[in-house]
């Protein structure tokens, strides 16, 4: 059984059998000599000094990752904790019991709506002492001496935050007594959530693999700002608390190299390796930490393991045959968590009586020594240390893989069970069992109640509490909601290179105006060094590299070798303190950096301004988990789906070509959202975005389509900028006549609406006014907005949605066609003016490869198909005979029994 156990459990490569023990043994002795004499770092230069030497005479076979199943300190390197250890026993031990007892109770209120409102214990009992450790010597608040560090805590685990709060006076108990209940705007919030607590929390964590990945761009960021002089961020760390169960998840090891490769030593991934994740052990037949240790380790970043408390170090020191060591190889995570929901006596037989020397090692212990004896993360010396070096480490990202117990002191009914994730009701014995085990002064009497316990604000343990806090800067979690800065945004006649007609023969692209517009804010002496443009590999799709040698490329090494395009003018220009991220071919990792920018007001103190263009169908799906957090951290800056349009986008085909990214932003609260057709457009609505997120620090963000297509620009016509930026302008008006229709389109479609027009008039003398609608969306929303007001003041002038206001004065059906699926103008049906007929024309389906002319005949959204749309409108209302809608099918070639485009 220890053979299949070791076989799962290793990680190592195979090991040739030993064929001379003899000069085995002198080459360990040696070793063992240097290790005793010299020290460990000339033992560790010798050995990457004959492995080498082997490369070099080509034996090339891999070698582990791995180092032994024991703490990577040794005793005697451990620093000492200077703190009252006895103090801080006992303030951990107030918070287990308040953030147990928070959860309990919130799980006893309110019977009659099921009494059921969730919650976590086992989470922060697995890791109250590392949290213990980092609040009372290491984390920095904002001071006048200290940026501030960032904590990303484990998001099941905020009760614990919500209890350290509470003491510190920062929380109330009526709060506590609200835990999640937040709808009346007194309650704690289930997770870390910015948007709900918007002074407290600053990265929400909870959506698990999310966290990580964040966390490194942020770490990143810091050292990107600092590189450019923007702010001193030189002494600030990030520490990043996660769940071994949690690295499962793409994105919790997406971007660990980029980490090592820019050697961030700002950063340090804290890893509870509790061996269980929700329903049951991470890895039960293998070993987690030893598999993540391989993983960052191979990647470049340094790492530590905890796994012991002091309890081992005797056995380990006296365990000469190394069995002990062997074992603890050999167990497999599986059998790990079954020995802590037993007990001593169990221990002792399945674990250390594997081998006669390892039963010898325990036999002056008795079984409740066994069970004392701990694992590494809840040692609070033990974690001090593991903290200390990782936080003194230069040069490269720490991990720390510290070994818990999920559910460490909840007894029969949680410690280490698989159930323990779920478990937020406890019976009387068990809450009983919990006081009792870190003998909190409550009395049997008042145990029914499950009361709050705070001591006396004169007690040594608040006085300490207190006095940590302030040596360390103030208080944790805390978020600063505005920055102290002011800036004041260009007036908008200061971008008019976009807001003019274009000449005869220069059409542009609207990607080409957001250029524009970027490259004359770049100029702007205040908000130019502000500005952050973040790619992913498409600059020359986008026409950005002329930006390269003008601003260059942010690379902490500079650029150490010669460019191959060096004579160019546009040259791939690297530098240590280069103004654009250019991500590679990483969505997800470029939304993370414009994250880190677009919270920088808040987490730095510094107003940045990120422009993150990509190409909208790989962005909004892929990284949408991301843009959702967005939101909760009240994110500020501009996302811009480039190349946009189901048709617009030729040539590339069903994985490119977007449709509905409009509609994916249009579930973000504070998204606003825009799918301009002309430069002027684009213009208008980056001025806005920047008067509202820089000038007037609102938290908002925007996500703007823009287009690959060229075409001659209209140019802005003075007035119609409040109604560009509300979502519809009347872009051309129709000649008078009897029979009138109402066009509306976006993006490049809004063109065929424009030919649309034409048609109309001339082939079936019907008038036609055409639409703008920069954002249906915007549109939508605004509605919605007034039919609320409307429903909740019954007794006042009903008010009228914008929508409703803009085409009241214009008669006539209204006919809708945008690249985008259907759904995105349909919902903005409710708000066409009463007896006015809509029809909706869209691109449902999986996209093509062709001409636009043919994509667009393809998805019936043409010209032709407008066209058609608005004569049978016409012909409903009976102001047309229906056989001209017959007449228009046969003159215009549709083909009226080809597959519907939604099933092609």
């Amino acid at each position: 059984m220890a053979d299949a156990s070791e076989s799962q459990a290793s990680s190592a490569a195979p090991v040739a059998a030993d064929t001379d023990q003899q000069e085995t043994r002198e080459w360990t002795d040696a070793l063992s000599a240097v290790i005793e004499t010299e020290g460990l770092e000339r033992a560790h230069f010798l050995l990457e000094h004959l492995l080498e030497t082997a490369r070099q005479n080509s034996l090339d076979m891999p070698f582990s990752a791995n180092t032994g199943y024991v703490n990577t300190l040794e005793p005697d390197q451990e620093a000492r904790c200077p703190g009252n250890i006895s103090i801080e026993k006992r303030l951990r031990a107030f918070m287990r019991w308040n953030a147990m007892a928070m959860v309990v109770r919130a799980n006893r209120q309110h019977p009659a709506d099921g009494g059921d409102l969730g919650g976590h214990i086992g989470s922060f009992a697995s890791l109250a002492s590392m949290w213990g450790a980092g609040f009372n010597h290491f984390w920095h608040a904002e001071s006048e001496n200290h940026g501030g560090d960032c904590i990303y805590f484990q998001g099941h685990s905020a009760p614990g935050i919500y209890a350290r709060a509470y003491l510190e006076g920062r929380i109330t108990e009526d709060q506590l007594e609200h835990f999640r209940q937040d709808v009346d705007g007194k309650g704690l919030s289930s997770y870390p959530h910015p948007k709900l607590m918007p002074g407290f929390w600053q990265f929400p964590t909870v959506s698990m693999g999310l966290g990580p990945m964040m966390a490194i761009y942020q770490a990143r960021f810091l050292k990107y700002l600092h590189a450019r002089g923007i702010a001193d961020t030189a002494n600030r760390k990030v520490w990043v608390f996660l769940g071994d169960g949690e690295m499962d998840e793409p994105e919790s090891k997406g971007a660990i190299s980029l980490a090592a490769r820019e050697h961030l030593d700002n950063l340090i991934f804290v890893i509870n390796c509790n061996l269980q994740r929700l329903d049951g052990p991470v890895r039960g037949n293998g070993k987690i930490i030893q598999e993540l240790e391989g993983d960052f380790r191979g990647a470049g970043w340094h790492v530590i393991k905890l796994l012991w408390g002091k309890g081992w170090d005797d056995l380990l020191a006296r365990d000469k045959t190394g069995k002990l060591r062997q074992v603890m190889m050999e167990t497999v995570d599986g059998d790990y968590q079954t020995y802590r929901a037993m007990d001593g006596a169990y221990i002792r037989k399945h674990f250390f009586g594997k081998y006669p020397e390892t039963l010898k090692l325990v036999e002056h212990l008795s079984d409740d020594d066994i069970w004392e004896l701990r694992r590494g993360g809840h040692d609070p010396e033990k974690v001090f240390a593991a903290f200390h070096a990782a936080n003194a480490h230069k040069g490269d990202p720490t991990v720390l893989l510290v070994k818990t117990v999920k559910g460490y002191g909840m007894g029969k009914v949680g410690e280490g069970k698989n159930t323990v994730h779920q478990t937020k009701k406890l019976a009387d014995e068990d809450i009983r069992y919990i006081r009792d085990r870190f003998a909190i002064p409550i009395p049997d009497s008042e145990l029914e109640n499950l009361p709050y316990y705070k001591p006396a604000d004169d007690t040594p343990e608040m006085r300490y509490l207190h006095e940590r806090r302030k040596a360390l800067g103030g208080y944790l979690p805390k978020r600063r909601q505005k920055a102290d800065e002011h800036f004041t945004v260009p007036s908008l006649d200061a971008f008019k290179a976009v807001l003019e007609p274009t000449a005869e023969g220069r059409e542009i692209s609207t990607t080409q105006a957001y250029v524009r517009f970027l490259t004359q804010l770049l100029r702007d002496k205040a908000l130019g060094p502000r500005v952050v443009p973040i790619l992913v590999d498409e600059a020359r799709t986008f026409g950005m590299e002329g930006m390269f040698r003008q601003i260059g490329i942010y690379n902490p090494k500079g650029q150490l070798y010669t460019p191959v395009d060096r004579e160019q003018v546009m040259y791939y220009k690297e530098q240590a303190d280069g103004q654009i991220l250019q991500e590679g071919i990483n969505e997800a990792g470029g939304m993370c950096s414009w994250i880190a920018a677009a919270t920088s007001y808040s987490t730095n103190n510094r107003i940045m301004i990120p422009f993150y263009v990509y190409y909208s169908m790989f962005g909004f799906q892929r990284f949408g988990d991301f843009a959702w957090a967005a939101g909760d951290m009240q994110a500020r800056g501009f996302i811009l789906g480039g190349t946009s349009g189901r048709t617009t986008l030729n040539g590339e085909g069903l994985q490119h070509q977007d449709g509905h990214s409009q509609i994916l932003a249009n579930t973000i609260p504070n998204c606003m959202s825009y799918d301009p057709s002309f430069a002027h457009e684009v213009g208008v609505i980056m001025h806005d975005g920047m008067k509202r997120m820089v000038e007037r620090q609102e938290n908002v963000y925007y996500y703007i389509t823009l287009l690959n297509e060229n075409y001659a620009m209209p140019g802005l016509t003075p007035g119609t900028e409040e109604q560009i930026i509300k979502g519809m302008y009347l872009c051309k008006p129709g000649a008078d006549g009897d029979k009138r229709v109402q066009l509306l389109g976006s993006g490049s479609i809004l063109r065929e609406s424009l030919e649309a027009q034409k048609l109309l008039a001339a082939d079936w003398g019907v008038q036609a006014d055409v639409w703008s609608c920069t954002s249906f969306n915007e549109l939508t929303r605004e509605g919605q907005g007034v039919e609320r007001w409307n429903l909740l003041h019954p007794l006042e002038t009903a008010r009228v949605p914008f929508v409703t206001q803009q085409l009241a004065s214009r008669s006539g059906p209204v006919v809708a066609s945008t690249d985008y699926m259907k759904a995105f103008a349909a919902q903005i049906g409710p708000y066409i003016p009463a007896g006015r007929s809509y029809k909706v024309l869209g691109t449902d389906g999986f996209g093509r490869s062709d001409f636009r002319s043919k994509l667009r005949e393809h998805f019936e959204i043409n010209r032709h198909y407008i066209t058609v749309a608005a004569l049978t409108a016409l012909a409903e209302e009976g102001k047309l005979p229906i056989e001209k809608v017959a007449e228009a099918i046969l003159k215009y070639g549709i083909q009226t029994e080809k597959v519907n485009p939604l099933y092609a």
